[in-house]
């Protein structure tokens, strides 16, 4: 038996054969172009085949397996297009007159490096990117279309090298256990993407994997501690086993929650809803019983297309999603389009520092166009359930009243051509910037609701790049600062007489449950994959008591300090 060391990158214990990926390699000779016009054309086919290869892909990613893990291939068909990218090449065809396929090649090793050179881990993993949109722009010059590599009935553990995004999203899920690369590492687009699909990963194990493992192989693989056992002893195949009976009796142990009500013993009532970026998570959050849905995001209609969603195929997503989910509420966010989700027919100029830039309800008011069709869609999708409304990344109350002033004409402009829709819908904006913390007390007379968006808020609190892996140990949501802003949000709202959500990675931290309930939080919006966790907390936890406002904010005070002494 021979055991491996990897990276978790994804969580879950498994066991069966192994199948090794050998990627082919294309090789490329120092040939010259005869005819550097016609070389470039031939660039520019292969290179829009491969952008409307990357729509279709991400098409499939957004059914599949949701909107945010999507955009992956939003960003590649980007790199697709990108003129430094593209300069690069025509420069090698035209003034050095190398042919297509050289020259695509002298230019992805150009951008690789840039990449690989960084500092930031994060930015180090997109070298990895210019490769997955070099090799596709490639194969299409030669002639080579993708296929699936996984055609088969049996099961298996795939090992590679490593995975590209697009290899990833197309694992035949009925097929693959789990996987594990030789590279990679637990920030890449296919870690992040395995943990999407609930599949086991292990990364950047070393080439032992490929020198030691071969077709065929029994492997156990831990996704959770980074081990893989190579023909496993009985030892460990009883243990792998017993765990494997353990997950799934807990998982039916946490699905007797599915149709509880989210209730504590002592009688305190909490929406525990779903946040879902694709109709795949809202059939999910079905599935699991969600209260409701407490984040739609809505920029996956507009992600991975060349023009903007029209108001009758955004009309039919909302109805979709409503319909889904009878008699319970469905929070839409508004078009949160920029920073690192971009959509190249917006046009949005380059920034410095796009995640503070021109994005989210910046967007909307600066294209009040866009924010109309949308509203419209909204507004006459109401009657098809009980929809909420919420604005993304407020920052002042003028920003909340300029929205507000263009939901109102949206609303005249309906009445103008006849068409219904609900005079109830609820409108709230999210708190995710310190600045609308501060001032949620001007805020709440303005909306019904507040929803406190944690990681961005987070991120902005602490100045810090939530994706940055080099930060991950200090970017917590459980510092001071955040809970201290939570805490004023929430009473806030509460002195205003309207209700607030957590959205994000505390709301399904269970060490935070207690502490939010008892600040009178009466929403957690988490990933579908959270909600019967969360409920079970909810559902088991100790009396709250009624107690006296001012002492329960003073407990919670108590529990940030006692929180951030632990971390």
């Amino acid at each position: 038996m021979l055991t491996l060391q990897g990276k978790g990158a994804s969580g879950g214990v498994v066991v069966g054969r192994a199948r090794l990926l050998r990627h082919e390699e294309i090789k490329v000779k120092r040939d010259t172009a005869t005819d550097p016009t016609a070389e470039w054309g031939r660039y520019e086919a292969a290179r829009a085949r491969t952008v409307e290869e990357l729509e279709r892909l991400y098409d499939q990613s957004y059914r599949e397996i949701g909107a945010e893990q999507a955009e992956i291939f939003s960003v590649h068909a980007m790199m697709a297009e990108d003129e430094d990218f593209n300069e690069a090449v025509q420069r090698g065809i035209v003034e050095q007159q190398y042919r297509a396929e050289y020259a695509l090649m002298r230019a992805k090793e150009q951008f690789e490096a840039l990449f690989s050179g960084m500092e930031d881990e994060y930015m180090r993993e997109r070298a990895g990117d210019v490769r997955d949109v070099a090799a596709r722009i490639l194969g299409h010059l030669k002639g080579k279309v993708e296929r699936k590599s996984n055609e088969t009935e049996e099961t298996y553990i795939l090992c590679a090298e490593d995975l590209t995004p697009s290899q990833t999203v197309n694992l035949d899920r009925r097929a693959v256990l789990a996987f594990v690369t030789a590279k990679g590492s637990t920030n890449s687009h296919s870690a992040i993407l395995a943990r999407s699909m609930n599949l086991p990963a292990v990364v950047d194990v070393g080439e032992e994997l490929l020198t030691s493992v071969v077709d065929g192989a029994m492997l156990a693989v831990d996704g959770e501690r980074g081990l893989i056992y190579v023909d496993p002893d009985d030892a460990i195949l009883q243990e792998w086993d017993e765990r494997m009976q353990r997950a799934q009796a807990r998982g039916e142990q946490l699905f007797q929650y599915r149709d509880r009500e989210s209730r504590t013993p002592d009688g305190q009532r909490v929406e525990i809803c779903a946040n879902v970026g694709s109709m795949g998570e809202v059939q999910e959050a079905v599935r699991v019983g969600a209260d409701g849905i407490g984040l739609f995001r809505s920029e996956f209609l507009y992600l991975g297309r060349q023009d903007y969603p029209d108001e009758e195929e955004q009309l039919r997503a909302y109805r979709q999603a409503l319909i889904s989910m009878p008699g319970k509420r469905v929070i839409i966010r508004t078009l949160d389009i920029g920073a690192d989700k971009q959509a190249a027919y917006f046009g949005l100029a380059r920034e410095e520092n796009p995640a503070l830039g021109l994005r989210a309800c910046r967007v909307s008011l600066a294209r009040p166009e866009v924010f109309l069709t949308q509203a419209r869609a909204l507004l006459r999708a109401s009657a098809s359930g009980r929809l909420a409304v919420m604005f993304p990344l407020i920052t002042s109350t003028r920003e909340v009243e300029q929205l507000l002033g263009l939901w109102n004409r949206a609303k005249r402009e309906l009445d103008a051509a006849g068409e219904a829709y609900a005079q109830d819908i609820e409108i709230g904006i999210m708190i995710e910037t310190p600045a609308a913390a501060i001032i949620s007390d001007r805020l709440a007379p303005l909306v019904d609701f507040f929803s406190i968006g944690t990681n961005d808020l987070t991120q902005y609190t602490l100045a810090m790049d939530r994706q940055n892996a080099a930060l991950a140990e200090a970017c917590q949501g459980q510092h001071e600062s955040v809970m201290r802003l939570i805490r004023y949000t929430v009473e806030s709202a509460r002195r205003a007489g309207i209700w607030v959500g957590i959205c994000g990675e505390l709301g399904a931290d269970l060490t935070l449950t207690e502490s939010f309930l008892r600040m009178g939080v009466a929403e957690l919006s988490v990933s579908p994959g959270a909600v019967l966790p969360v409920r079970e907390r909810v559902c088991t936890l100790p009396s709250l008591g009624a107690g006296d406002k001012k002492e329960r904010w003073g407990e919670m005070e108590e529990d940030a300090h006692e929180l951030v002494e632990k971390r």
